[in-house]
């Protein structure tokens, strides 16, 4: 890692950006949440990698443990993480690879393929989940009201994207 750089490059940006443009505020606002975006995952990837995990992985896996019968229909699991039917494969593909899930085909559906955690995958997901917890996913230094207080902030943005009614 370099330096910590003696300005807030996010800030110098939003100087230079307020000479030309107008939406100074959302600009600085949206940097920054991605910049967040990247250091929190960053940093997620890396305490999930002794797992074989990254954090896509890891969250179709906690996916399928929450189920009822431990299997999801691959639509439905794109539905629920939010992504791409391509993405979802991807992620299947490797959580199989590691031998953390199998496909099955659906007992009442032959176009429809499930999911189905194993037995290793359900002790990674535990173990992934006790090293998660243990570093505060990675947000250290919030506490709970600030976290609700985040959560509340970003929620309005994901109902117009569609994500809930």
């Amino acid at each position: 890692m370099t330096a910590p750089l003696p300005f807030d490059p996010i800030e110098e940006a939003a100087r230079h950006w307020s000479a030309r443009w107008e939406a100074v505020d959302a600009m600085r606002a949206v940097t920054s949440l991605m910049r967040v975006q990247q250091l929190v995952l960053a940093e997620l990837d890396e305490l999930l990698r002794i797992h074989g995990l990254t954090f896509a992985r890891y969250e179709a896996l906690v996916l399928l443990t929450f189920s009822r019968k431990g299997s999801l229909p691959l639509g439905k699991m794109g539905e629920r993480l939010q992504v791409h039917p391509t993405s979802v494969t991807s992620i299947v593909d490797r959580l199989e690879r590691s031998g953390f899930v199998v496909r099955r085909p659906h007992p009442r559906d032959g176009r429809t393929v499930l999911a189905e955690i194993t037995d290793t995958g359900r002790t990674v997901d535990e173990a992934a989940t006790s090293d998660l917890v243990a570093a505060r996913f990675a947000l250290p230094g919030l506490e709970g009201s600030e976290l609700d207080g985040l959560t509340d902030l970003l929620r309005p943005i994901r109902r117009r994207a569609g994500d809930f009614r």
